[in-house]
């Protein structure tokens, strides 16, 4: 029975992913003549503060981290989430803190009341153990967006990200940013080179979003080469590689 209500669940989401895009509202256009590459985590492993950041960093680019607060230091089998602490050292780092929701469930599972509740419980978090106003933008739970939370999201973001594997190009729902996730297996993460070779072609907005990096990744992860790999060949083939609020000023938006 449990499998069947995930199943059920997965293809509601796919199902409110693809109506979102296809009559997306209120577009804007992704204008550039420079390729961008926008690199970012969702729920943030501490392997993603230890080695992903470092990384980034050792490349003279920052990365967009979004956290969910009531993920906090919690110990899984697979990976330990990042700490109070751990978000504090990513905002002095110059890296950006995004909304992941507090709770982090699928955005369809609130009450419209519970929602905002929830997006202020996460503000008031990033206030408090970083120091961050109102965080800019939004990464869905799951990937899962959801038709009656388009309103309270356009209010409190600039964008928000779900997946749908491709790059933004030309006119574009902010609230509906598309990502292509670096995960398992490995090969095909290392793969994502041409993805990268594509945008350096014909330029767009490429966001790539992952977990961990970790020498043993679960499956919606990579390991440090691999990570390594994605962002020196962006760098190599000339993107500009920012985060995502650097990457809206980019674009006017």
């Amino acid at each position: 029975m449990p499998e069947t209500a995930n199943r059920l669940g997965d293809l509601v989401n796919r199902l409110s992913n693809r109506l979102i895009w296809k009559f997306a509202s209120r577009p804007k256009e992704v204008r550039t003549t420079v390729p961008l590459v926008s690199f970012t985590f969702d729920d943030v492993p501490d392997s993603a503060l230890d080695a992903g950041a470092a990384i980034l960093e050792k490349y003279g680019v920052f990365g967009t981290f979004y956290i969910a607060g009531g993920l906090a230091g919690q110990v899984e089998e697979e990976r330990t989430l990042i700490s109070p602490e751990g978000c504090r050292d990513l905002a002095a780092r110059g890296h950006e803190l995004g909304c992941h929701t507090f709770s982090h469930k699928a955005v369809r599972s609130y009450s419209a009341g519970s929602f905002a509740r929830d997006l202020d419980r996460n503000a008031a978090y990033l206030g408090q153990v970083a120091g961050n106003r109102q965080p800019q933008n939004f990464a869905f739970p799951y990937n899962a967006a959801w038709p009656a939370a388009r309103r309270e999201l356009r209010r409190r973001f600039r964008t928000c990200r779900a997946g749908g594997g491709g790059i933004n190009r030309g006119p574009t729902d902010p609230t509906m940013l598309k990502g292509v996730g670096i995960e398992q297996p490995e090969d095909k993460a290392r793969g994502l080179t041409r993805v990268i070779d594509e945008v350096a072609r014909e330029p767009g907005w490429l966001i790539f979003y992952g977990h961990d990096i970790a020498a043993r990744p679960t499956p919606y992860g990579c390991t440090p080469e691999t990570f390594e790999l994605l962002v020196r060949h962006a760098v190599e083939s000339g993107c500009e590689v920012l985060t995502v609020a650097r990457a809206l000023d980019r674009l006017g938006w």
